[in-house]
C-alpha cells in the first residue's frame, strides 16, 4: 500500500485510520483522482467561454435525457422517505447528539461548508460519527451533560463531504494529496456503511459544489467502485445533490439521471447559488451584479425559476426535492423573535406549498416551527412527491435573468459583508466551521458569497447609496472600522489578511477556502 498519513495519530484515530479504510482511499484516488482534475478543468474551460461570449443554457447533447419521460432514480431508501426537516451542522461532539437528539428527521452531518478541515476535525468528526452510531457518544459540560435519546427518535444521517476542488495534505497516495471528497466519503464508508445497514438505514451523502451531470458521473462511478470493494450491495449508497452552482442549475436532471440508481434527490441552496452566479458571471458587468444580499430573496426572479425547476425535476423522476437553510439561532430578545420565526415560517410556507417535500434549519430551536409548516401541507404523508408541478415551464432566460432583482448596493450591505466575513474567518481559522453572527448560522457560504459580492462590485465601480465608489481603499477602512468595533484587533489580524487577499484580487480566487486551507501546517 503506498499510502502516508503525515497527519498526527491520536488516540484511537487507528478505528477510522484503519488499513480498510485508508486502502479504499487508495483504489479510489489511483481510480479516478485523474478524472477529478480533468473535470476541475472544464470549469476553468467554461468561465473562459462565457467570458468570451458563450452563454449558459440547456445542453443540446442530452436532449434525450430531459425528454425521456420514461426513467425514474431509486425509490426513497429506509430512514429517508420521510425529510419534512433536516437540521444542518458540523461534526463535533456536542453538535452530533444535539442534531440527532433535534426531532428532525434528517442530520446534514457537514465535513465541508460547517467544517474546518484540520486534521483534528477530519478525523475527529468521523470518530463522532462512528461513536454516534454505535451509541458510544457523549459529551459534558461544568453545567450539563448530553446523550442520545432512543434510536426511533434520532435523525438519520446524512454526510456531506467536501467539493471536488478540496485537496487532503494530510493523506498522500504515491507522494500526491488525495482529494477532499474522496477522503471524507472513504473514511465514512469504511466506518459505518455495514453498520448503518444493520441498524436498517444505510451509508447517505449530500454532494456539494457539483457544476455538471459529469461530475455526478463521476460519483455514481465512486460509489459502485467502493461498494463493490467493501462488499457493501450495489445500490446501497444514497446521495442528494445540492444544486448550489449556476451551471448546475441548467443540468439537473442529468445530475439525477447520472446518479439514478444511487440518488435520493436534490436541494436548493441561496448562499452558495449567489456566490457561483458570481463567479460564473465575474467578467460580465453589471447584468449580473447582485445588490446587498439579505435583499436577494428566494423569490425575486432567477431565484423562483430556479427553486421552482428543482421542485419539477425532481418530482417528474421520482426525486426528493429539498429546500432551503432557516439560518436564524433563537434570540433572548422576544421582539428579535417574533419577526424571524414569522420571516421563517413564511419562507417555509412558500417551499411547502411549492411543493417541497422538506426543509433545511441550522437550529434545534427551528425544528418545531418548519415541521408545523409541512405537517400543515403533507399531513401523515412522509412526502409529495407526487405533486408533479406540470404547471412548471422555466426557461435559460428566466434562470438567467439577474438582471431583474430589486434593490441596491449601500454602505450597510457592504459594512454588513465585510463583519459577517471577518468574525467568520477569524473562527474558521481557529477552527471553526460554524458559527453564530448577528443571530444567524453561518458558514464558509456566507463568507464566500459576501467576499465575491465586494469583489464585483469594486470591479464594476459601484455607487453606494451614500454616493461613495466601491474601491480598494474604502473596504479596507470600512474592514479596519469593523474590527475596531469588534475589539481585539489582533485576534481578526489573520482573518483581514486573507479577507482582502480574496475580495480585492484583481484576477477573482474560485473558493476562498483553498488559500485558508494553504495556511494550515
Amino acid at each position: 500500500m503506498s499510502v502516508d498519513v503525515t497527519g498526527p495519530l491520536h488516540e484511537r484515530y487507528d478505528e477510522i485510520l484503519s488499513e480498510r479504510a485508508l486502502g479504499l482511499i487508495e483504489t479510489l484516488h489511483r481510480a479516478y483522482d485523474g478524472r477529478r482534475r480533468e473535470l476541475l478543468g472544464k470549469r476553468a474551460e467554461r468561465i473562459a467561454a462565457i467570458a468570451a461570449g458563450t452563454e449558459l443554457g440547456f445542453l443540446p447533447e442530452t436532449k434525450e435525457i430531459r425528454d425521456d419521460p420514461e426513467w425514474r432514480v431509486a425509490p426513497p431508501a429506509p430512514g429517508i422517505v420521510d425529510r419534512r426537516v433536516e437540521i444542518t451542522g458540523p461534526t463535533d461532539r456536542k453538535m452530533t447528539i444535539n442534531a440527532l437528539n433535534s426531532g428532525a428527521k434528517v442530520w446534514l452531518a457537514d465535513q465541508e461548508d460547517a467544517n474546518t478541515p484540520t486534521w483534528e476535525n477530519v478525523v475527529g468528526g468521523q470518530l463522532n460519527l462512528l461513536d454516534a452510531i454505535t451509541r458510544k457518544i457523549d459529551f459534558s459540560t461544568d453545567s450539563k451533560s448530553y446523550s442520545l435519546k432512543p434510536d426511533d427518535e434520532l435523525a438519520t444521517i446524512v454526510v456531506r463531504p467536501r467539493g471536488w476542488h478540496l485537496p487532503e495534505k494530510h493523506i498522500l497516495v504515491d507522494g500526491a494529496p488525495t482529494s477532499g471528497s474522496l477522503v471524507d466519503f472513504a473514511l465514512y464508508f469504511a466506518a459505518c456503511a455495514q453498520l448503518q445497514l444493520d441498524r436498517g438505514q444505510g451509508p447517505y451523502f449530500y454532494l456539494p459544489k457539483m457544476e455538471s451531470h459529469l461530475e455526478a458521473r463521476l460519483w455514481n462511478d465512486v460509489f459502485v467502485t467502493a461498494q463493490e470493494a467493501l462488499g457493501i450491495p450495489r445500490g446501497t449508497i444514497r446521495a442528494t445533490v445540492l444544486i448550489e452552482t449556476y451551471p448546475a442549475a441548467f443540468e439537473m436532471e442529468e445530475i439525477l439521471y447520472e446518479l439514478r440508481e444511487h440518488s435520493a434527490g436534490l436541494n436548493a441552496g441561496r448562499w452558495d447559488y449567489m456566490f457561483s452566479v458570481i463567479k460564473t458571471h465575474r467578467s460580465s458587468g453589471p447584468a449580473f451584479q447582485l445588490p446587498d444580499r439579505n435583499s436577494v430573496t428566494m423569490t425575486v426572479p432567477f431565484m423562483r425559476a430556479y427553486t421552482e425547476l428543482l421542485v419539477r425535476t425532481c418530482h417528474k423522476r421520482g426525486a426528493h426535492a429539498i429546500g432551503g437553510m432557516a439560518a436564524f439561532i433563537p434570540s433572548k430578545d422576544p421582539a428579535v423573535n417574533e419577526q424571524a420565526f414569522a420571516k421563517v415560517e413564511a419562507d417555509k410556507t412558500r417551499e411547502a406549498g411549492d411543493g417541497f417535500d422538506g426543509s433545511w434549519v441550522a437550529h434545534p430551536g427551528m425544528v418545531e416551527t418548519c415541521r408545523k409548516v409541512f405537517d400543515s401541507v403533507l399531513g401523515d404523508r412522509p412526502n409529495q412527491i407526487d405533486k408533479l408541478r406540470e404547471d412548471v415551464e422555466v426557461t435559460a432566460e428566466q434562470l438567467l435573468d439577474v438582471a431583474a432583482t430589486p434593490g441596491e448596493v449601500t454602505e450597510a450591505g457592504l459594512r454588513n459583508n465585510v463583519s459577517v466575513a471577518l468574525q467568520y474567518l477569524a473562527v474558521w481559522l481557529d477552527g471553526t466551521g460554524a458559527v453564530g453572527i448577528f443571530n444567524l448560522m453561518e458558514d464558509a457560504a456566507t463568507a464566500e458569497i459576501s467576499r465575491s459580492q465586494i469583489w464585483q462590485w469594486r470591479r464594476n465601480q459601484v455607487t453606494l447609496d451614500t454616493g461613495e465608489t466601491v474601491s480598494t481603499e474604502l473596504v479596507e477602512r470600512i474592514a479596519d472600522e469593523e474590527i475596531a468595533k469588534l475589539g481585539d484587533p489582533a485576534r481578526y489580524a489573520a482573518a483581514r489578511s486573507l479577507f482582502l487577499e480574496v475580495a480585492l484580487a484583481d484576477e477573482y480566487v474560485d473558493f476562498l477556502t483553498l488559500p485558508a486551507y494553504d495556511r494550515f501546517s
